[in-house]
């Protein structure tokens, strides 16, 4: 039996669910759908897409090697799924059609007229979990409904890992070949063009490349993640994050080598890796919560109220603040980061989200699209619940009367100026006091501009805004 294993965000050949699946049942084929004009509708970035691309090169020879052949389909976007599928079926004479389920409504609903054609014509569609720890819809809380509160869920989840651990899924052992061959990969696709050499250099593509660095992390960095995690001149962080959005490493491997540094310890044990852990149920938490509530998927904040904020229409300010000048230092290092790696720190995410959507009052949906057109990890879950945390307009989010100090922050978690040096080298003579806050003389001597936004004025602004609100 011919099989067919589409491939989406989940470009590996370890721990995938759909294609040990496909392999167990026949012949596989390996497919990749690009779909150019749809990822524009979502707004994803050339480094994300640059990265697809330099993974699936590697998993094609990683494939090659067991005799599946990676084919590639183009199409502008999703509508042309159903029929493009359904002849690629046709053609290769598929019988089953296996994948790991996506969360997102424009991916659902995808599946379900791809599921809906490939019946049509007599081919069987299986959709299997394989993007979380858990599959969406089975962590519940008492009235039987998806949690909005994380502390209960990640209970709840850590419970249940513990009483049934996850297991491997291995590789698929080597076939006979079909006898179509896979198919060269472009370098780019239109309007997709290259990232510089620095971002290709920190985000090497492969899955070896995904567990060295896994491996490194769990060795070394992950027991001291608690106390350095928050501090951005430290190499504290995994630097997983691109390669879990993309399905290059699972998150049950994630959770294993933390489990494995932990001596199997999910919620105690070395502090570390127990923070680490407690961060991969929140990545959780947000992907549980796409699936339960389509809304989220349709720039709808998950508190109703919240749709009442009067936002600024502020294009300058925007504007400032995308390109890293907005006279605030560690917000500006933070953007410009952004801009060179296509990566930001997590804690700086943080404080730029809440500055952009509490001091500067502007709708937290306009950062998160900028955010996702940056970004190398770019995930819908991900980057829509940390906007809408952040912006306090989502789920189990930060109150809305709490508002990061940048200056605070800054001082807190880069004292010495590292970080702002590295990223704002106009400022870096300034001494380890001044860097953070310059006096107008010291920004007018650099070049650095003046603050776009009173901090203390405009933290009220933003109380009065969402004070103002209705009650839910």
């Amino acid at each position: 039996m011919n099989t067919l294993l589409w491939l989406r965000t989940d470009l590996r050949m370890h721990d995938n669910a759909a294609l040990a699946a496909a392999a167990e049942a026949g012949t596989v084929t390996a497919l990749f759908l690009a779909a150019p004009g749809q990822w524009r509708q979502h707004g994803d970035s050339p480094a994300k897409v640059d990265f697809w691309l330099r993974n699936l090169r590697e998993l094609s020879r990683d494939l090659a090697q067991v005799g599946i052949p990676l084919k590639l389909v183009t199409v502008d976007d999703w509508r042309h799924a159903p029929r493009a599928l359904a002849e690629f079926c046709q053609e290769h004479a598929i019988e089953q059609v296996h994948a790991n389920a996506e969360w997102g409504v424009n991916e659902r609903r995808r599946d379900d007229a791809v599921a809906s054609a490939l019946g049509d014509i007599g081919v069987d569609w299986t959709l299997h979990h394989g993007a979380t720890l858990l599959r969406p819809g089975t962590v519940l809380n008492g009235k039987g409904e998806c949690y909005r509160v994380y502390t209960p869920y990640a209970r709840t989840c850590r419970e249940r890992l513990r009483s049934a651990p996850l297991r491997p899924i291995p590789a698929p052992r080597a076939q006979t070949p079909p006898r179509w061959q896979a198919d060269p990969l472009p370098e780019s696709f239109k309007g997709f063009d290259a990232p510089n050499d620095a971002v290709r250099a920190l985000w090497p593509a492969g899955e070896t490349a995904a567990s060295d660095r896994l491996a490194a992390f769990a060795d070394d960095a992950i027991f001291a993640y608690k106390d350095e995690r928050d501090f951005p001149s430290l190499p504290a962080t995994s630097c997983l994050s691109p390669y879990l959005a993309a399905g290059v490493l699972s998150p049950g491997q994630a959770l294993r080598a933390a489990l494995a540094a932990n001596q199997g310890e999910i919620d105690s044990g070395k502090a570390g890796a127990a923070t680490w852990i407690n961060e991969l149920l929140w990545r959780e938490f947000y992907q549980h919560l796409l699936a339960a509530f389509p809304a989220l998927s349709m720039h709808r904040p998950m508190k109703p109220e919240t749709a009442a904020v009067p936002w600024r229409d502020a294009p300058d300010d925007l504007a400032a603040w995308q390109q890293g000048k907005t006279g605030i230092p560690i917000v500006d290092a933070a953007m410009r980061q952004m801009l060179a790696l296509g990566w930001m720190h997590n804690r700086l995410r943080m404080v730029t989200a809440m500055f952009l959507s509490k001091n500067l009052l502007i709708d937290w949906r306009l950062g998160e699209a900028w955010f996702m057109s940056q970004l190398v990890d770019g995930d819908l879950a991900a980057n829509n619940g940390g906007w809408q945390w952040s912006a306090s307009t989502g789920a189990d989010a930060v109150p809305y009367f709490r508002v990061f100090n940048p200056l605070s922050q800054s001082r807190r978690f880069d004292p010495r100026g590292v970080f702002l040096r590295e990223w704002l080298p106009e400022l870096a003579h300034l001494d380890d006091k001044a860097i953070h806050d310059p006096s107008p003389m010291e920004r007018a001597a650099a070049g650095y501009p003046e603050p776009i936004v009173d901090l203390a004025q405009s933290r009220l602004r933003a109380l009065e805004a969402f004070g103002n609100l209705p009650a839910a």
